[in-house]
């Protein structure tokens, strides 16, 4: 797929537990927007590998991340972050964005993050099973952002 040029640039955020496939669809639809990633991983390893796993620690690293894309944003690009967001207060901080949820997995293999999460009352796009080819996945979620009438969709089985 080729980046979408002719649309402004959005904020998405890739949300769900470990393991449930953020990385491999934030990756995928990076490349086709042509938009900047930001993994949660790889930013808490680098830039905010000053904070914890704390439930304030956690709130910070997602408004560093949210901040971060936003910058990317204003600057008229695509921005996708992959982190777990696992609370209201998390996804707040982060900020307004695109919410894709990776409702694929019942628990992740961290106890404390199960513990932690919380469902997002509130999402753009709800992805509860991987029974698709990732590349049609990523069609449809491109047909949904670029469209100004449909921006809510979900892919069960």
């Amino acid at each position: 797929m080729r980046p979408v040029p002719d649309l402004p640039g959005m904020k998405i955020l890739v949300c769900g537990l470990p393991g449930s496939g953020k990385t491999t669809l934030a990756s995928a639809l990076a490349q086709a927007l042509g938009a900047v990633h930001f993994n949660a991983d790889v930013i808490r390893a680098t830039v905010n590998r000053d904070l914890s796993f704390s439930v304030a620690d956690r709130i910070e690293h997602a408004r560093r991340m949210g901040g971060m894309c936003q910058v990317v944003v204003d600057g008229g690009h695509w921005a996708i972050a992959d982190l777990v967001c696992p609370t209201a207060q998390t996804r707040f901080a982060f900020g307004s964005a695109y919410v894709i949820w990776m409702n694929t997995i019942s628990s992740s293999r961290y106890a404390d993050t199960n513990a932690l999460f919380e469902p997002p009352q509130t999402v753009d796009l709800m992805i509860t099973n991987w029974a698709y080819k990732l590349e049609d996945v990523v069609a449809a979620i491109l047909a949904v952002v670029s469209s100004s009438t449909d921006r809510y969709a979900v892919f069960t089985n």
